[in-house]
């Protein structure tokens, strides 16, 4: 098994994609790339931590390789936006790939530079890629949140306006 952590903005809408898919064993909601221990989500909130909102998957490379986690991503962030995504504005919302080893590194490097020669942004590619660090599981009402609050989920991400952006430059 293996990990992987993207930064998509809220992380509420980072769950869904990925989740339910052959070769994916857990996603969990929380918070990494920051200076505070074990942040609440009031602290990561305040943009004061230096963590980002993520996801961390478990995943079997045999089934569901890396790549494919990566044609997942891209598709549900705009990655010319580096003061957040959509309405959720702030440095804890900013993307990012959070790399576990040099493969991971160099395929998200690359797959960051096929978009950028893609000519379908306009803007510069801001989503970095960094070293993983550790990372927190956020509390326990926001795992699964598509879910769990489903009625929240669609009314939250309605109003952010991914949708028509992902429809827009993604489809």
């Amino acid at each position: 098994m293996q990990k992987a952590a993207f930064a998509g903005g809220c992380f509420w809408c980072m769950v869904k994609p990925f989740d339910e898919m052959d070769g994916i064993i857990s996603i969990i909601s929380g918070y990494t790339g920051g200076h505070t221990v074990n942040p609440s989500y009031e602290e990561v909130k305040s943009g004061e931590t230096g963590h980002r909102e993520a996801v961390q998957i478990e995943f079997d490379a045999d089934v569901f390789p890396y790549e494919k986690l990566l044609s997942l991503y891209w598709p549900q962030i705009d990655p010319t936006d580096n003061g957040g995504q959509f309405h959720d504005r702030g440095p804890q919302y900013r993307t990012a790939i959070f790399y576990h080893n040099d493969e991971q590194k160099q395929l998200a490097e690359k797959t960051r530079q096929e978009i950028a020669d893609s000519g379908r942004f306009k803007r510069p590619i801001v989503t970095e890629i960094l070293p993983a660090s550790d990372f927190y599981p956020a509390e326990t009402y926001h795992q699964d949140f598509y879910k769990k609050q489903k009625k929240a989920y669609l009314e939250d991400r309605r109003e952010s306006g991914r949708d028509e952006f992902i429809n827009k430059y993604w489809r």
